[in-house]
């Protein structure tokens, strides 16, 4: 069946070749054909069911449609350009399993509520599967967390050190992030969960149709509300973009920070020969490349955002062919989305920290300053911003004399505040300052313990 016979008589001739080239997206939508089979089989159901076809056209319609589905999936099938798209190429196929009932298929329908319905149920599947990815690396991150509570390390600020914090409270915020992310996702799934099927071009359809039988039969909550809003709304699309957008950040933050952490400097974290590559002239190299590429891949991502935004925003109501570009967009951003998701799960659980190299990197940046004003205050009774000037004082003199604060001795300390005790050397250490850290959601080794109890509660049910 030739393309201008699906489009009908209006059209005497095919398209030119580069028009062909333009127009057509089967190379990319091929990959809908399961929600396009599964949406015309409940459009045909509901069509038998309200008297509008046959049942035997519809017993013929779902017999072909099933051998369609077993063609392609078996490789079988030959796709072809001239018909455009996946809908068109199916109807063909069909209409030579099935004869004159295929045609049938199509009444009260349009591509253009075909074509969204189609859209939304693949990215409703494309969020199912990523949840899934999403609580792997949830594991991931608790487990992990949760085995070294207690290693401590310093805590950055400016890529400066600020406080000493424990590697598992560290990773126990990405696991934070992650929760958002995955709430995101379902938020956009919720949204998008409404059946735009039977709202045909824009204006509906004069045949008496159940969209409420069709919208059940296919998952969805119910059907869209505005035949036109139904064939228009990509936003569903520029939602999920979005949200995967900031995921690919989060993702990238962490990333970011594995490739700080492996780096000889620092020598934090070790990574095994599963993520990590050599250099094709330096054969001392370990590349942290499986980081890196994942740190890279939000370029990517939140170009697809804004390309279809771009796409979107000057359009008038209802459907225009430039929403085709829809697709490709969003298929390349959940499949690199769901790539890093999954290579950042397992190089979570392949990292293991490098606790004495933490520690000493612990000697450097003063990361007790804080701990020394908090003792001022609750010991001797100074406001903050009388303590906060004093410990400026005893780091400067630390700095003067090239040694920690923790090894100056009672009397330098005391020639700044004569007030001082020998008490103060009781939170001096990195270990005593993360132990202190009890306030809700803080560094302490328990109460990483208690909180990754609670995530895994909250996020690996």
């Amino acid at each position: 069946m030739s393309a201008n016979e699906m489009w009908g008589g209006r059209f005497a001739g095919g398209p030119a070749a580069i028009m062909q080239e333009i127009n057509a997206s089967i190379d990319f939508d091929k990959r809908m054909y399961l929600q396009d089979i599964l949406g015309s089989k409940a459009h045909s159901d509901m069509l038998a069911a309200t008297g509008i076809i046959s049942e035997q056209d519809r017993d013929e319609i779902h017999r072909g449609l099933t051998q369609i589905q077993e063609e392609i999936e078996a490789d079988k099938f030959e796709f072809s350009a001239e018909l455009e798209d996946i809908h068109m190429n199916v109807e063909a196929r069909l209409k030579e399993i099935i004869g004159d009932a295929a045609g049938r298929l199509h009444t009260a329908r349009s591509r253009n509520d075909q074509v969204a319905t189609d859209f939304r149920l693949w990215l409703r599947d494309a969020i199912d599967s990523l949840d899934a990815q999403y609580a792997d690396l949830h594991k991931a991150l608790i487990n992990k967390a949760e085995k070294h509570a207690d290693v401590v390390m310093p805590g950055f600020t400016h890529l400066q050190a600020a406080q000493p914090v424990t590697f598992g409270h560290h990773l126990l915020a990405y696991a934070e992030m992650v929760g958002r992310d995955r709430s995101r996702l379902a938020d956009c799934r919720k949204r998008l969960n409404e059946c735009p099927l039977g709202a045909a071009a824009l204006a509906g359809t004069s045949f008496p149709t159940d969209r409420h039988m069709t919208a059940k039969a296919l998952g969805f909550d119910g059907p869209t509300r505005n035949s036109m809003d139904s064939v228009a709304a990509r936003d569903f699309a520029m939602e999920f973009l979005a949200a995967a957008s900031i995921s690919a950040v989060h993702l990238s933050r962490l990333a970011e920070e594995i490739v700080i952490w492996a780096s000889q400097q620092f020598s934090f974290v070790a990574l095994s020969d599963a993520f990590t590559t050599g250099s094709s002239i330096m054969p001392q190299k370990k590349n942290p490349d499986a980081a890196e590429l994942i740190r890279a891949k939000p370029g990517r991502i939140i170009g697809s955002l804004n390309a279809l935004l771009i796409v979107m925003k000057g359009l008038p109501m209802t459907y225009g062919k430039d929403m085709q570009e829809d697709k490709e967009v969003t298929f390349d951003a959940a499949d690199n989305l769901s790539l890093c998701v999954a290579v950042m799960a397992g190089m979570v659980e392949d990292m293991e920290p490098r606790p004495e190299f933490m520690k000493a990197a612990l000697v450097n940046g003063f990361p007790t300053a804080t701990d020394l004003a908090d003792w001022c205050v609750r010991v001797l009774n100074m406001p903050f911003r009388d303590a906060h000037h004093v410990t400026g004082s005893l780091v400067a003199l630390a700095e003067k004399k090239e040694c920690g604060l923790e090894d100056l001795s009672l009397a330098d300390m005391q020639t700044v505040e004569a007030s001082i005790t020998e008490d103060v050397f009781s939170v001096l250490s990195s270990e005593a300052s993360v132990t202190s850290r009890t306030s809700y959601g803080g560094t302490a080794p328990e109460n990483v313990r208690a909180m990754a109890a609670e995530a895994r509660a909250r996020f690996l049910k």
